[in-house]
C-alpha cells in the first residue's frame, strides 16, 4: 500500500517539475520575443528620428534663405546662390 502511494506521490511531482519546465521554456520564448520587439521598436523610432531631423533641417535651410532674400531685397534664388 505504502508503494502504491509513494509511486503516486512520485508521479505528481514528475508531472508538476515537466509543466514547471514547459512554463519556463515557454517564458524564455516570451522573454525573446519581447527583446525582438523592443528592438525593433528602437530601430523604428531611430529611423523616424533622422527623418525629422532631416526634415527640420531642410525647413531651417528655407527659412534661413527667405529670411535673407528678405532683408536683402533679393529673389529667394539669388539668396540661394549665395
Amino acid at each position: 500500500m505504502r508503494k502504491i502511494v509513494l509511486a503516486a506521490a512520485a508521479a505528481g511531482a514528475a508531472l508538476t517539475l515537466a509543466a514547471c519546465s514547459e512554463t519556463a521554456d515557454k517564458a524564455g520564448e516570451t522573454a525573446d520575443a519581447m527583446a525582438a520587439d523592443t528592438e525593433a521598436n528602437v530601430e523604428a523610432m531611430a529611423e523616424g528620428a533622422e527623418e525629422a531631423g532631416a526634415a527640420v533641417e531642410g525647413a531651417a535651410e528655407e527659412a534661413a534663405v527667405e529670411a535673407e532674400a528678405a532683408v536683402e531685397g533679393e529673389t529667394e534664388a539669388e539668396a540661394a546662390a549665395e
